[in-house]
């Protein structure tokens, strides 16, 4: 990493920039383009596939919104852009899912269509991008209840 600094002076703090992309799984996984990639993916299968029906239906007619969001979530969960953790501030998937009656059914929708997703966006890490898929799976999963 290349850290440049400029002499501190009476009037302003030395001032540091890098030009190194930080070393989170964001940026390994290829940034706002993967992201997005299995987030399109993965509200695809929830529109497509009758597998994901109970879902489905616990959410809006229109996803965009949805889409939106849950690319800003995994941005700054996987260590890039917090803009949705500022805009949002104390909220995170638990929290943010409190008010729904999530079975273990619907948890275990999710948590599979995310995996889909994972693995058909076609991140070139696919180690980083399964472990990924098993970390949002198992939180998944985590939400349902009887």
């Amino acid at each position: 990493m290349i850290v440049t600094a400029d002499a501190p002076t009476a009037d302003a703090p030395a001032a540091s920039t890098t030009s190194a992309t930080p070393n989170t799984p964001f940026y390994k996984l290829g940034g706002y383009p993967a992201i997005t990639a299995v987030v399109e993916r993965f509200y695809d299968l929830m529109e497509q596939d009758p597998a994901y029906a109970e879902l489905r239906a616990m959410h809006a007619p229109d996803l965009s919104r949805m889409r939106k969001s849950l690319v800003g979530f995994l941005a700054g969960w996987s260590g890039g852009p917090r803009d949705w953790f500022e805009q949002n501030p104390g909220k995170c998937m638990m929290s943010a899912h409190k008010p729904f009656a999530i079975t273990p059914r619907v948890a275990g929708q999710w948590a599979e269509a995310m995996k889909r997703a994972v693995a058909d966006a076609g991140i070139a890490d696919a180690e980083l991008a399964s472990a990924m898929g098993g970390v949002l799976s198992d939180m998944a999963l985590g939400m349902g209840r009887p």
